[in-house]
């Protein structure tokens, strides 16, 4: 019957019976060492031997899988309709934005939302003005705290375009509010990584952009979801950018009907909801507008004591996203209050024939070929708003100004 002995007894035991154990156990060369190894020893960094292996072939294998699927998504987004472009960055903005302080701040700059960024193209404007403006408009964010940083800014005394999304310039949404501050502490490693992106990837690769990155495409898949959830449908890609910040909507919006569908259904995602608290009742909603008005107002007059002449625009919209635009932020609540209280001239598309009946695919940004022709109807009516506030600020006689 066998008996319960310790693993101190088994050597004792094993003379016993006449068997010979090796006073330490050897492990094979490929089995790590424990503790127990060294017994009365402290434990060192733990030891482990690699095998030979054929490590070029490994490493050119390696490669050629990368090089190969990174081929095979490349060939997947321009199958799907991409093309390589210039990505909106934080520091492709902060890099027209130093150009005000490097000498083209006399200028003119265009802020805004995405609307100016989409709808005013920058050749165009040129071919009207012989001045190829600045371009510092940003998808979905306020143009108010850009207002307030050129107001602190004494290098800029050009002329200044600001555009007016209602939804997005009185309720101070500002989705890529950040910039501003990038701009201001952006550092040397930001500003080299930005070069080369610029210089190395961007003009060449279909799939270097923020839509198309493989956590983005993780993300945005119909996973189950636990009820009650809402689905985090975020705004797809909608542009294509140049160099110089020069945007105009993207062809695949144009001309593919479910592309088109699903990025109208992103924007159809708060015509029916509750406001954003800061304006879930009209008194709150008013409170919020009244802010961001007077923010506007305590900017411009900084800017007009320096001579800056300011224009807002307010461009096109349609369909379901224009009839939003109408109830939850009215025109007389809104846009007249803010060009009465900051005494500014204003072009809203609404009062001038040549800025209507544009295509504007998904309701909010008009087609490639119809920003040509809106900045072409655009261009002068702001350049005579701006020698119309010259003319004053050199006779001081608003009349006179109107005579001409």
């Amino acid at each position: 019957m066998p008996s319960s002995i310790s693993s101190s007894d088994l050597p004792l035991a094993a003379a016993a019976e006449g068997v010979t154990v090796p006073e330490r156990f050897e492990r094979p060369g490929f089995v790590r060492l424990t503790a127990a190894d060294r017994p009365g020893v402290a434990q060192p960094v733990p030891e482990r031997d690699i095998p030979p292996q054929p490590w070029g072939r490994i490493l050119l294998s390696a490669l050629a899988l990368f090089v190969l699927l990174m081929v095979v998504w490349e060939w997947h987004w321009r199958a799907f309709g991409a093309t390589p472009g210039y990505r909106a960055s934080n520091g492709s903005w902060a890099e027209q934005r130093r150009r005000i302080d490097q000498g083209d701040g006399g200028k003119t700059v265009l802020i805004g939302s995405s609307r100016v960024l989409f709808d005013v193209q920058l050749p165009e404007w040129e071919t009207v003005t012989g001045e190829r403006p600045i371009q510092l408009a940003m998808e979905g964010t306020t143009p108010v705290p850009m207002l307030e940083d050129l107001a602190s800014d004494p290098e800029f005394t050009g002329r200044l375009l600001v555009g007016v999304a209602p939804d997005l310039f009185f309720s101070g949404f500002a989705y890529r509010g950040e910039v501003i501050a990038y701009y201001q502490k952006q550092g040397p490693s930001q500003r080299s990584g930005h070069w080369l992106s610029k210089k190395l990837l961007e003009p060449y690769f279909a799939f270097y952009d923020p839509d198309f990155a493989l956590t983005t495409v993780l993300m945005r898949q119909d996973w189950p979801r636990r009820p009650g959830l809402r689905k985090n449908t975020q705004v797809r890609k909608l542009r294509e950018q140049d160099v110089d910040r020069n945007t105009y909507l993207w062809r695949k919006v144009e001309v593919d009907p479910a592309y088109r569908a699903l990025a109208r259904s992103i924007w159809a995602e708060h015509f029916d909801g509750p406001p954003p608290p800061p304006m879930s009742t009209p008194e709150k909603a008013r409170k919020v507008f009244d802010e961001q008005i007077e923010r506007a107002t305590k900017a411009i007059a900084v800017l007009r004591q320096r001579g800056v002449r300011v224009v807002f625009v307010r461009p096109p919209s349609d369909g379901p996203y224009y009839a939003f635009e109408r109830k939850a932020l009215p025109r007389e609540a809104t846009w007249d209050v803010l060009l009465q209280r900051t005494g500014t001239p204003g072009i809203h598309f609404e009062d001038y024939p040549q800025l209507q009946g544009y295509d504007l695919p998904e309701w909010s940004h008009l087609s490639h070929a119809d920003a040509k022709r809106f900045t072409l109807a655009l261009a002068p009516l702001v350049e005579g708003e701006f020698k119309r506030q010259e003319l004053v600020q050199r006779t001081g006689t608003p009349a006179a100004a109107d005579q001409r």
